[in-house]
C-alpha cells in the first residue's frame, strides 16, 4: 500500500465529500436545519462536531495528510513483527513524497507552517518505529563487545580480576541456556578464562542468528543476561577504586620495611629499595606518591643509583620528564649515561635564555659521553656569543668528559684567549680529560698563568707529561 496511491487518495475523496455536505447544507432552509438538529438530537456545539471541526476547516490537502499520517499512526499501534514496522516505514516514505508534492496555502512569517508540522509528524513516527524495533542478536554482540573492551582496558586488582572473571562465568552459563555455548578456556587464568568466555557467548549468538520475532524471548533473556554482566564489571576492584597507599600495600612496596625511624613510612620504604636496587618499586612510588617532597626524594634515590638504577622503564620516564625540561630528571639521566636521551639533551644546550638549564644538560652530556655533542658545546665556549659567563666553565668541562679529541682546538683557543679565568681553568681541566700529548703541552704551557686556577691545571698536566715521558 502507498500513501500516495491509497490513503491520501481515500482521505481527498473523504474531503471532498465533506465538502459537498457542507455547500448542501447551506442551501437547506431554517426549518431543515432545525429539523435536522432534532433528529440528530444535539446541537452545533455537540463534543463530535467540535472534533471534526478542525478537520473541515483546514486546506484539504493538509486535512488528508494529516488523516493519512493518523491512519500510519495507528498502523503503528498495531504492528508486532519487523515486518510490519517495514510496511510503517515504506508507508512514511510515502507521506513525506505527499508532503513534498502538496499544495499548501503559503503561510504569514508570524503563522505555523503546516508543512513543517506535517514533517515533524513524519519524524515523530519514524522515531516511534526505531523504538519498535528489535531487540536483535547484534545488540548481544555489541554488548559482549563492550564488556571485553572493558576488561582488557581496566588495570583491575588481584581481586578485582577474579570478580572479573566470576562475572564472565556467570553470563556464559545464563546464555548456555539459549544458545550453543563452547567451553574453551574456562581453565585458563582468571583474565583469560573471562575473554574466552566473553569470546564465546559473542561467537554463540552470531551463530544462531536470532530472528528478532521469533527468537524475541531469547534475545531479552541474552540482553539481561549482558545487563548483569555489566553489573558485575562495574562492581568490580579496579586499582583506581583504591587509595594510593592501599595500591602500593597491594603491590608489596612495604614488604622491605621491618623497624624503621623514618617518616613518613613510604620514604622509609624508598630508601630500602634504593638500597636494594629495586628499580621497579621507585618508578611505582614516582608514579603514586604526587607529594612534592616523595617526587624529589624518588629523583635523588635515581641520581645516587646513577648507571645502577638504569632500565628501560626508568630511562623512559627519565626522558619524558627531561623533555619537559625537568633539571632534576636531566641530572638522573646523566648519572645513568642514559645516551638514548642524547638527542632531547642536545636540542637544549643552546637556551640561553634558561641558563640553569644548560647547566644541568652540558654536565648530563658529558656524563653520558655523548660525541654528538662535541660542536654544540663547543659553540658554547665563544666569549662573543650569548652564552651566560657561568654556563661557558660547564660546557667546557662536558667536553673534557666527552675526551673527543675534536674539541682539543676550542679548548686550546679558549684556554689563551679567554677573558674569564674560570673558564680558562676550566678548559685546561677539560684538556686534561681528552689526555693526548697536544692538549697536555697546551695546558702545560700555562704554568707562568696570573690565574692560581689555570696554572694550578698546568701544573698536573706538566706532571702527567712528566709520567708519560718516564714510562718505557
Amino acid at each position: 500500500m502507498t500513501v500516495n496511491g491509497t490513503l491520501l487518495t481515500e482521505y481527498a475523496h473523504r474531503q471532498k465529500r465533506m465538502s459537498d455536505g457542507d455547500d448542501a447544507s447551506s442551501e437547506a432552509d431554517d426549518g431543515d436545519d432545525a429539523s435536522s438538529e432534532a433528529d440528530d438530537g444535539g446541537d452545533a456545539g455537540s463534543p463530535a462536531e467540535a472534533a471534526d471541526a478542525p478537520t473541515r476547516s483546514a486546506n484539504p490537502a493538509e486535512g488528508s495528510l494529516r488523516a493519512a499520517l493518523d491512519e500510519i499512526a495507528d498502523r503503528l499501534d498495531d504492528a508486532e513483527t519487523e515486518a510490519d514496522l517495514d510496511d510503517v516505514d515504506a508507508l512514511l516514505d510515502d507521506a513525506e513524497s505527499g508532503i513534498e508534492a502538496a499544495e499548501l496555502p503559503e503561510q504569514d512569517e508570524d503563522a505555523d507552517d503546516p508543512r513543517a508540522d506535517l514533517k515533524d509528524r513524519v519524524t515523530e513516527l519514524r522515531d516511534r518505529v526505531a523504538d519498535a524495533r528489535g531487540p536483535y542478536g547484534t545488540d548481544v554482540v555489541d554488548a559482549v563487545e563492550s564488556a571485553v573492551g572493558t576488561v582488557e582496558d581496566t588495570e583491575w586488582t588481584a581481586a578485582g580480576r577474579d570478580d572479573v572473571a566470576a562475572a564472565a562465568r556467570a553470563f556464559r552459563d545464563a546464555a548456555a541456556e539459549s544458545v550453543d555455548v563452547a567451553a574453551e578456556g574456562v581453565d585458563a587464568d582468571a583474565g583469560d578464562a573471562a575473554l574466552a568466555a566473553l569470546d564465546a557467548v559473542a561467537a554463540a549468538v552470531d551463530d544462531a542468528d536470532l530472528d528478532p520475532d521469533a527468537d524475541a524471548e531469547t534475545i531479552a533473556g541474552l540482553l539481561d543476561a549482558a545487563d548483569a554482566l555489566k553489573a558485575g564489571l562495574d562492581d568490580a576492584e579496579e586499582w583506581g577504586d583504591l587509595e594510593t597507599h592501599e595500591q602500593l600495600r597491594a603491590e608489596g612496596y612495604y614488604d622491605v620495611l621491618g623497624h624503621y625511624k623514618d617518616f613518613p613510612v613510604e620514604w622509609a620504604a624508598l630508601k630500602e629499595h634504593e638500597r636494594r636496587g629495586n628499580v621497579d618499586m621507585i618508578l611505582l612510588a614516582l608514579d603514586s606518591l604526587q607529594s612534592e617532597f616523595m617526587q624529589r626524594h624518588c629523583l635523588e634515590a635515581f641520581e645516587r643509583m646513577g648507571k645502577r638504577g638504569k632500565t628501560d622503564a626508568s630511562v623512559a620516564e627519565m626522558l619524558s620528564r627531561a623533555e619537559r625540561r625537568d633539571q632534576q630528571a636531566i641530572r638522573v639521566l646523566g648519572k645513568m649515561a642514559a645516551a638514548e636521551a642524547t638527542g632531547t639533551l642536545v636540542e637544549y644546550v643552546a637556551e640561553d635564555s634558561n641558563p640553569q638549564l644548560q647547566k644541568a644538560t652540558c654536565k648530563a652530556l658529558g656524563e653520558i659521553g655523548a660525541a654528538e655533542a662535541v660542536q654544540p658545546l663547543a659553540n658554547r665556549l665563544d666569549p662573543e656569543g650569548d652564552t651566560d659567563d657561568l654556563v661557558r666553565p660547564h660546557a667546557a668541562r662536558a667536553l673534557g668528559l666527552v675526551g673527543d679529541a675534536r674539541a682539543v682546538d676550542p679548548l686550546v683557543e679558549t684556554l689563551a684567549d679567554d677573558h674569564d679565568d674560570d673558564v680558562r681553568a676550566a678548559a685546561g681541566w677539560a684538556l686534561r680529560q681528552v689526555g693526548t700529548r697536544e692538549a697536555l703541552e697546551a695546558v702545560a704551557e700555562r704554568a707562568d698563568a696570573r690565574s692560581f686556577l689555570v696554572a694550578t691545571e698546568a701544573e698536573k698536566a706538566q706532571r702527567a707529561l712528566d709520567a708519560a715521558g718516564a714510562t718505557p
